[in-house]
């Protein structure tokens, strides 16, 4: 069974083209969702998360402070990396269970830190999902009532899209001119003649 990562920048349409996939009744692993579970649900994590930052990352209702969390790790990429050395291979390890558990010729492993934590080099295959710019913004601003300084912040955050290019072994292309479906079922066909 073939591991297919897929990944893009916030707001390229990586959502969308998972759906496609899900159509075609493959599964599919929404890394980032099953992240946030795992971080108040897995308790080696979350004594780990305690260790690393403080009693205060969790409310008293068990749930994440994100406010406090994110006070620390974005000013501090020292502690965004401690952070994140410990919820990726949470999630990797999750991932591969996960992935023994199916009855597909290959599952999707939709993530947006997909090139940027190495794991990437485990799967068979990775996409990557662009977009124009002007549609990203567009996009986020009415799903998340995002402001555009907002959202470039984000964006500016990110690795940058032509480094994920290289990395990449296909790109599906969301702009409004190319078929996602099409694109979507081309890889499809071909994943099956190696799976």
């Amino acid at each position: 069974m073939l591991k297919i990562g897929i990944t893009g920048g916030i707001g390229s349409g990586k959502t969308t083209v998972t759906r496609v996939f899900k159509l075609l009744n493959i599964p599919v692993y929404y890394a980032d969702d099953v992240a946030k579970h795992i971080m108040v649900n897995d308790k080696e994590l979350v004594d780990a998360i305690k260790n690393k930052l403080g009693k205060n990352a969790y409310l008293v209702s068990g749930s994440l402070n994100r406010s406090y969390i994110a006070d620390i790790v974005f000013n501090n990429p020292i502690k965004l990396q401690q952070l994140n050395n410990l919820i990726h291979p949470a999630v990797f390890t999750h991932y591969n269970n996960w992935h023994t558990q199916q009855n597909a010729p290959y599952t999707i492993k939709e993530a947006a830190l997909l090139f940027e934590t190495n794991f990437y080099t485990y799967n068979n295959y990775n996409i990557l999902v662009t977009s124009p710019l002007k549609l990203r913004i567009k996009n986020l601003k009415q799903r998340d009532n995002s402001s555009e300084d907002k959202i470039n912040a984000i964006i500016n955050n990110q690795m940058p899209e032509n480094q994920k290019q290289k990395l990449a072994d296909f790109t599906i292309h969301n702009n409004e001119q190319s078929f996602i479906i099409k694109q979507v079922l081309q890889l499809h066909t071909h994943f099956l003649n190696y799976a």
